[in-house]
């Protein structure tokens, strides 16, 4: 199916991933990662779950579950109380849209700001439903994991929910939902100290 009309469905784990046009830089500054995670709450919090998160140079990833089919028509119809007649299909890619309009919004801030013009990322943006737990855990792990790829040690890399599970600071995170998926907090820091070869 083309991943332009394939929808994100209720109550499943998805990675979400991009990366710039050409493999180009999208954070130029701390202020460009800031902002495309208050972006991020912005549009998607209303749609979806954030399991765990790494923002790089030139890409992103997400992992994240979206909502049960309830909250997702609750948000719908709280959006489209004088269009309601739009129906079911559209709400079915309300996720799908959100995403869409997150990555628009952060692009047209950015372009404004760098004075460029056209899309910053590739599209579509990436999508990977994930079928086990086991999946999901070794994928959290990839996602805290990447900074090594450029060199930086992911268990201080800024940029990552890696700190904000290990935090006890208030977060829109599912830290405890994260923790549980390695059973607890010690577990889950071995596993992100553990050699994980694994491809998405």
């Amino acid at each position: 199916m083309d991943i332009r009309i394939q929808n994100l469905e209720p109550n499943c784990f998805y990675h979400i991933y991009n990366r710039g046009v050409n493999g180009d830089i999208v954070f130029q500054n701390n202020d460009n990662y800031m902002f495309f995670m208050v972006q991020f709450r912005k549009y998607l919090n209303e749609v979806c779950d954030l399991y765990a998160y790494c923002l790089m140079p030139n890409h992103f990833h997400f992992v994240i579950k979206i909502k049960s089919k309830k909250e997702l028509l609750d948000f719908f119809e709280e959006k489209n109380k004088r269009l309601i007649k739009k129906g079911l299909h559209a709400m079915e890619s309300l996720a799908s849209k959100q995403l869409s309009k997150f990555i628009s919004s952060y692009t047209q801030a950015y372009n404004k700001v760098f004075d460029r013009h056209g899309p910053l990322f590739e599209s579509p943006f990436k999508r990977k439903k994930i079928d086990s737990e086991k999946y999901l855990r070794n994928l959290i792990i990839y996602v805290h994991q990447n900074p090594s790829d450029i060199g930086k040690d992911f268990r201080t890399y800024r940029f990552s929910s890696y700190i904000t599970v290990l935090s006890t600071l208030k977060t829109s995170l599912k830290r405890d939902e994260v923790i549980e998926c390695f059973e607890d907090l010690e577990n889950f820091v071995f596993c992100h100290n553990s050699v994980i070869d694994f491809k998405f």
